[in-house]
């Protein structure tokens, strides 16, 4: 393909660049459009994937027939089979009449499946069937039919990764990547960074009769020297808000409006770490967690750190003495609770009155200041004993003082103290 040739293409398209690698996209677009070959598109998200199916229906053999773009992860996941092969009647809740899928509707057309990362595994061994050999079941059905569909697929996670963490097939993967297409992002075409922003304000301006945005050459530099996490999407809107912001209504005397660095630098948005998306960070067991929950435990765990530093300077200092006053919450009892503690009855004089002393040893006057190594258990158990020493044995009491609920007390007690003989009702 010429050059006269590529221009006309980006033209018709509306794409706007020069750069090498992007030019590499569409020029192998086009040379594997008249076959039936696959083609995986990979780029991150928004340098403008859904462009390149576009351009190989078009230049295909059946650019006469269907094209349908699905975004796979914005389908449920218990409807993406009934979406892409169809259902019967009745074969689901919900499913009051037969219907047609998209590969029996896209039967002699394209179908470009964007996000195919996202699609589940099961859905994803049907769709292998139909690459391979063009045969499907509806759900619902036990009728296998056929189809001819070429399929562009599109995604901007890393596929072999997927594959090896086991959630994408390695066979599908292979199946789907005959032809690989790389979109490349937009930091990685810097002298394409100023032909888009000039596009974007020169639309706007046309679409709302504002001034044109001019840039001067250091608020030039600033917008190649910024790395585009967003890419196309995210330039095209920043365009936009500095367009609408910063030009005024055309008039006689000037229809531009040119921008410095610092005016420019002052819309980039903020990267503290507080403004940035959340990012998955991977577990151990594979699992993950966004940043957001990671600073919510780091200060989980600070506070517990403090509470038992506070306890045990408390320890310390009261010694044997005084009572440790601790919020007073009311348990909340349940049938389970029952079987040990009277169906939840509230405190009552008698239970005061009643309460049966325990055979409890204190602990010694002085804490030894050697003593370091006190542990939040030790702590537990000795607050436990001078809360039931304080009132003679009555848990219910006890764990009043505590804060805790008699459930939580009796599990926490020593197996010397949970028999019978100190049962209080």
């Amino acid at each position: 393909m010429d050059n006269q040739e590529l221009q006309r293409l980006k033209n018709k398209y509306d794409v706007i660049g020069n750069d090498p690698a992007l030019n590499r996209a569409l020029e192998t677009a086009v040379a594997v459009a008249p076959t039936d070959l696959t083609v995986l598109v990979t780029g991150e998200s928004g340098v403008g994937k859904e462009y390149i199916p576009k351009i190989i229906h078009q230049y295909s053999r059946r650019k006469n027939g269907n094209y349908f773009a699905i975004n796979c992860g914005a389908i449920p996941e218990g409807t993406i089979d009934s979406e892409l092969f169809g259902h019967e009647k009745g074969s689901f809740t919900g499913a009051t009449e037969t219907r047609k899928g998209y590969f029996e509707v896209a039967n002699g057309g394209t179908l470009f499946l964007d996000e195919i990362g996202e699609l589940p595994l099961a859905s994803q061994a049907r769709l292998l069937r139909v690459l391979q050999n063009g045969e499907f079941i509806k759900v619902g059905s036990s009728k296998v039919e056929k189809t001819d569909v070429r399929v562009v697929a599109a995604t901007n996670v890393n596929l072999r990764y997927a594959v090896g963490q086991g959630k994408f097939r390695e066979d599908l993967y292979y199946r789907l990547n005959a032809i690989p297409i790389y979109m490349p992002s937009l930091r990685e075409r810097k002298d394409d960074i100023y032909l888009l922003f000039r596009k974007f304000t020169s639309d706007f301006s046309e679409k709302y009769g504002m001034n044109k945005v001019l840039l001067t050459h250091d608020a030039i530099e600033k917008l190649r020297a910024y790395r585009w996490p967003g890419n196309i999407r995210q330039l095209k809107n920043f365009t936009e808000t500095i367009s609408a912001l910063e030009s005024q209504k055309l008039s006689a005397s000037s229809d531009k409006c040119e921008i410095n660095g610092a005016v420019l630098e002052s819309y980039f948005p903020t990267e503290n770490e507080s403004d940035l998306l959340p990012a998955k960070a991977a577990t151990g067991n594979g699992e993950t967690i966004t940043s957001s929950e990671k600073q919510m435990l780091i200060k989980a765990i600070l506070e517990l750190k403090q509470d038992v530093e506070k306890l045990k300077a408390e320890i310390y200092e009261n010694g044997h003495s005084a009572d440790i006053k601790r919020p007073v919450a009311i348990p909340s009892h349940t049938d389970e609770d029952a079987e040990w503690q009277g169906q939840g009855a509230p405190v009552t004089k008698e239970d005061i009155n009643g309460a049966k002393v325990l055979n409890i040893q204190s602990e010694p006057e002085e804490q030894n200041s050697q003593d370091d190594d006190l542990s939040l258990h030790k702590a537990g158990d000795y607050l436990i004993r001078k809360a039931l020493e304080k009132y003679r044995g009555n848990r219910k009491l006890a764990a009043r003082e505590l804060g805790i609920s008699e459930r939580t007390l009796y599990r926490k007690l020593p197996d010397e103290y949970k028999g019978p003989k100190y049962h209080i009702k």
